[in-house]
């Protein structure tokens, strides 16, 4: 499983997975909030199994970063 989640959408899932979360725990949105555990483990692990059978990716690979490291 290479990483196919980017810095930006990491980040993106995770506050809004924490946020889902938070609300099902003080009883604001109910119980589907504690869905939010989706994108949390997606964020965490750096791999979305939905992008997958897509071949989508946004995480940088090193093919598209032209620098390097000596």
């Amino acid at each position: 499983m290479s990483p196919n989640v980017g810095s930006i959408d990491r980040v993106i899932r995770i506050v809004a997975g924490v946020s889902l979360v938070a609300g099902a725990a003080t009883g604001t949105i109910g119980m589907w909030g504690y869905l939010g555990i989706l994108p949390i483990l997606t964020g965490t692990f750096r791999y979305c199994p939905a992008y997958a059978p897509f071949g989508m990716s946004t995480c940088k690979t090193k093919a598209n970063n032209p620098t390097r490291v000596a």
